[in-house]
């Protein structure tokens, strides 16, 4: 059996300025060893404290957003679940810079190319399918539409 990555994810069309197939790797490798050393430095300060308690807590919560994206998007091979779990993984990333930032600047900084790698990645879902973004966007139209009648 063949992954996804392998099979599906280069058979997309994707946009001039998406990453070369082979990037996609080392970059994630680089971005993991960030989001350890950041998580290491929040733990540090002491896991009995309660915003390192929260941090930490928060920053799992990301991660498995992380996963679930991969899931949903190699996975399940969906651009639509996997635009709706990259917002959110987006926005848990968000929270875990603000909560990190609290106990460690540094932890905090660590997950700034995180955040934006997440971004680029958000953009270029509207290249790789700009029909599914307009529907997606129809849809929660037609859906409070409904409501208010």
């Amino acid at each position: 059996m063949s992954s996804p990555m392998k099979t599906w994810y280069p058979a997309l069309v994707k946009p001039w300025f998406a990453p070369p197939d082979g990037l996609i790797p080392v970059v994630w490798i680089i971005l993991f060893t960030r989001m350890g050393i950041s998580l290491f430095l929040v733990w540090r300060e002491g896991f009995d404290r309660p915003e390192v308690k929260a941090a930490i807590y928060i920053f799992a919560l990301q991660f498995v957003f992380n996963i679930a994206w991969s899931g949903a998007f190699f996975g399940m091979r969906s651009l639509y679940y996997g635009l709706i779990v990259i917002v959110l993984l987006w926005l848990m990333i968000l929270l875990t810079i603000f909560k990190f930032w609290q106990v460690s600047r540094n932890a905090a900084l660590l997950l700034v190319p995180y955040i934006l790698s997440v971004l680029i990645i958000a953009f270029l879902f509207s290249f790789l399918h700009p029909e599914m973004i307009l529907t997606i966007i129809t849809d929660q139209n037609v859906l409070i539409m409904t409501r208010q009648y």
